[in-house]
Formats: C-alpha cells, sequence, structure tokens
C-alpha cells in the first residue's frame, strides 16, 4: 500500500500539480504512476521511503521548477543522482526528490582533454566516453556511483594517488540555487561557492554541470591480489600502500572470497586480503610497485593485467547490486595491534558473510592540495578505513548488522581522525563536524547563509546557515 504524509497531501491541490507539470520538460511522477515504486527505490534496500513526488529532471530549467515548487510549497526537498547516499539521503518520506538521473550527457573535448558532465551521469558513463580518447578521470570505485553526490562530496577514486580526488579536477560547476538562480562557480565566478562545492556536498544547491579536466589514462595495471589474512599482511598494506609510487591506488577488502574463477575452490568463503589495484604508468614499473605487496605472503591467488580503465568497474560489480547496509568510516595514519586484532576477531564473528573492512592508502597527489583549498580538509591522512557490513534480504535483521559495525567502529575510532562526507551514514551532527574541522565548517556555514540561508538544502549530511 502506498503511503504518503497526509499533511503534505492536502497541502498540495491538483491545481498546483497540473502546473508544474505543465513548466517541466521531464517527467512528474506520483503516487498513482506505476512507475512509481520503482522510481522511489534507492539502492539501500532497508530505506524504504515514500515522497509526495518525484521530478525526474531532463534539464537546468526541470531543476529549478522543482526547487521553486519545494519552496512555495515547504516540502522537503531529496535531490538524487546515483542513489548510492549510505544513510539514504537521496529519498524522503512526503516531500519532493529532483531525480538527475535523465539528465546523463557527455560532452568531450579531446584537444582541451576536458569534459563537459551532467550529474546524473555515473563513473561507468565517463569512463567509457573518454576511454576511446585514452583519458580518464579519478571518480567513484563503484559503476553506477552518480557523478552529482560523488563530486560534491570530494571524490576518492582508483587515480587519487595518482591525481588527485575528483574535485581536485574540477574546473567549474553549473548550479541552481536555493532562489531559482543558475550560476556558474568557478576559480573566476562565484569562488566562494565553488569552493564549498568541492566537498561541502548537497548543502549549496543542485550541480547541474560540470566542466572537468580529463587526465591522459587509457590502459592501466589494474586487477586483485589476494593474501592471506593475517595481522602481518594487514600491517605491512599498511606501511607500504601510502608510500609506494604515486601511480598505484589500491583498495584492499578483509573480505570472504567470492567463488571467481581464478581462485582455489578451497578457498572460496574463506577469510582473506583482498587487494584491487589501479596503476597508472608504464605496465612493468607498475609490476615492479606492486613486488612489495606480494612480498608481504604468499598470494593465494593473483588476477592482474593491462587493461582499459572501465574494466576497473568489473571488481566492484557488487557494489551497483541493491543491497541493506551500513558504515562506518574515518581516516588514520596507522592502526595499533589491538585496532587490527579487534578486526580479525570482528571478521571471524560476523553478523553478514558480505561484511568487509575497507583499507585505502592515500597520499600521493591527494595530499599536495592545501587542506584549505577546498572543503575536503583531510588530506595529511595516509589511510582511509571503512567498516561496510552488507545484506541483500531487506527482511534481516538490520540492528543485529549495524550493531556489528557499530561495536568493531569503537575498538577502531580511537586511531582514526576525522571522516569522509561520502561515507557518512545516518550517524549525526557530531559526525559531520568529523568530516569539516571547525575552521573549515565555519567557512561552509558562512557560504550557506549567502546561498541557502533558510536551509531548503537540508537533506544531506548538513551544514545549517551560520546566523
Amino acid at each position: 500500500m502506498v503511503r504518503v504524509h497526509v499533511v503534505t497531501r492536502e497541502r498540495l491541490n491538483s491545481g498546483a500539480i497540473a502546473t508544474l507539470r505543465d513548466r517541466i520538460f521531464g517527467d512528474l511522477i506520483l503516487p498513482d504512476d506505476p512507475r512509481y515504486d520503482t522510481a522511489r527505490r534507492v539502492v539501500n534496500v532497508t530505506v524504504d521511503r515514500y515522497p509526495a513526488l518525484i521530478v525526474r529532471a531532463a534539464d537546468a530549467y526541470d531543476v529549478i521548477q522543482g526547487i521553486e515548487f519545494a519552496r512555495e510549497h515547504d516540502l522537503p526537498l531529496a535531490v538524487r543522482s546515483g542513489g548510492h547516499s549510505a544513510s539514504g539521503l537521496s529519498t524522503t518520506d512526503g516531500g519532493g526528490v529532483v531525480d538527475l538521473s535523465r539528465m546523463n550527457a557527455i560532452d568531450i573535448d579531446p584537444e582541451r582533454a576536458t569534459a563537459q558532465v551532467q550529474p546524473g551521469a555515473t563513473s561507468a558513463d565517463l569512463a567509457g566516453h573518454a576511454q576511446p580518447y585514452g583519458l580518464a578521470l579519478s571518480t567513484g570505485d563503484s559503476a553506477t556511483v552518480g557523478l552529482g553526490g560523488l563530486t560534491l562530496g570530494g571524490g576518492i577514486g582508483w587515480f587519487v594517488r595518482a591525481h588527485g580526488l575528483t574535485i581536485d579536477n574540477l574546473r567549474a560547476v553549473e548550479v541552481a540555487t536555493a532562489d531559482g538562480r543558475l550560476l556558474t562557480a568557478s576559480a573566476d565566478e562565484h569562488a566562494d561557492l565553488f569552493w564549498a562545492l568541492r566537498g561541502g556536498g548537497g548543502n549549496f544547491g543542485i550541480a547541474t554541470r560540470f566542466e572537468f579536466q580529463l587526465r591522459p589514462v587509457g590502459t592501466v595495471l589494474g586487477g586483485v591480489l589476494i593474501l592471506p589474512a593475517s595481522r602481518e599482511v594487514i600491517e605491512g598494506y599498511l606501511a607500504y600502500a601510502p608510500q609506494a609510487d604515486e601511480g598505484l591506488t589500491t583498495i584492499a577488502d578483509l573480505m570472504r572470497v567470492p567463488p571467481l574463477p581464478f581462485v582455489p575452490e578451497e578457498q572460496h568463503g574463506e577469510l582473506a586480503f583482498v587487494v584491487m589495484v589501479c596503476f597508472v604508468g608504464p605496465a612493468d614499473e607498475g609490476q615492479r610497485a606492486l613486488e612489495p605487496l606480494r612480498a608481504l605472503a604468499t598470494p593465494i591467488a593473483e588476477m592482474v593485467a593491462p587493461l582499459p580503465y572501465p574494466e576497473m568497474f568489473a571488481f566492484t560489480e557488487a557494489g551497483t547490486v541493491p543491497h541493506g547496509g551500513s558504515i562506518r568510516a574515518g581516516f588514520a595514519d596507522t592502526l595499533p595491534p589491538d585496532a587490527i586484532d579487534a578486526i580479525l576477531d570482528a571478521m571471524e564473528n560476523q553478523t553478514s558473510p558480505l561484511g568487509i573492512v575497507q583499507l585505502r592508502g592515500l597520499g600521493g597527489a591527494l595530499a599536495r592540495v592545501p587542506a584549505d583549498a577546498t572543503a575536503f580538509a583531510h588530506r595529511d591522512r595516509a589511510l582511509f578505513v571503512a567498516i561496510v557490513n552488507v545484506w541483500m534480504d531487506p527482511a534481516e535483521d538490520a540492528a543485529m548488522h549495524r550493531a556489528w559495525v557499530t561495536n568493531l567502529w569503537d575498538a577502531v575510532w580511537p586511531a582514526a581522525s576525522g571522516t569522509y562526507v561520502n561515507f557518512l551514514d545516518d550517524d549525526g551532527e557530531e559526525r559531520i563536524h568529523d568530516a569539516y574541522p571547525d575552521a573549515t565548517f565555519r567557512r561552509l556555514a558562512d557560504v550557506k547563509r549567502r546561498y541557502d540561508p533558510d536551509n531548503l538544502f537540508r537533506l544531506n549530511q548538513n551544514i545549517p546557515p551560520m546566523p
């Protein structure tokens, strides 16, 4: 049975709905539309919300219409590009949703090595369009992550050590603001807004177009190296990954080994340290960069080879399937032995066989950008740590799965400092302050005051406007 907040239904009369439908070029999806139940869903299957209406925008004009309608009718407003928000902030109960999935156009200029990209395009979309020109951008490591939300939060991707964050390659943003304006923010125009949009999330408007500087990346040395799960292996990875050749970016998951064809059958389902690798540069240099990882222990299995960059998304395909999820994450410089032991113990006592602990070595190009140059401020940290529990059936005991994450995070958190806004769950105001140091938070709140003084864009990891 479709549920919509009663107050919201009374507030919206048929005339107002008809006017909105007439004004937009895209689709207006209401609860009685046969597309509604699919359109309201997000990647996290435990998020079961019923918006009063969904504006599936065709262009920036439609986005502005959605904003103005929400403001005029005092509706909570959610914004969706890829729907991967861990806390389900891409939808809402009883409010409006601006769905950007139709706005997925990509225009590559190979001579300038730039891309004009709409926010509904995904990481795989952009990679596929840029590949024929031998170009790429460091974006989300999962194929279906929408570039709107990813970019506004920072963008830690496959080339983060070689070419920095997604926002470090951002030249300009077209954004629809709370008062219905369409602005272009760059280093030369609305520079304060441009600073805030690079890491401050969706607090300041709805991005309708990005201009990115692409990088010369065609073939990469990529794949998976599977190592035994032990404290010594994890300690070796933590020491090496942030110091490796900057061409090498890795994502290491402590996890149960899936039944991959190149893995011995007796290892299927066993706990292992699965290191996904992506090296930008000559393959022989990449192989040398991998040798210290191979030396940590005799590999259980390996599949690493030169491949076109878009094929890297095959290694994270599981993340594109709708699922239940809970996450805690943060930055660190190292993990002490007791934290590593707690991780190994927790992985032997999982509530779901799909739970993982993810470690990423940072540094490189990411760290060379000054901390105050963008709203993403945690550039001096060596590591990123994420505890992720995943389950497929929404009927499973979500509280039990979340408690596993929380309990393990309590053991890891003393070694951590700060967090990444794109990996925040519904963690409360304190964790938002962990994402933004005091000076950064105050500066963001001041920009918020100028561009969204009434906090229309509040269904996000919210930064209230400075009084």
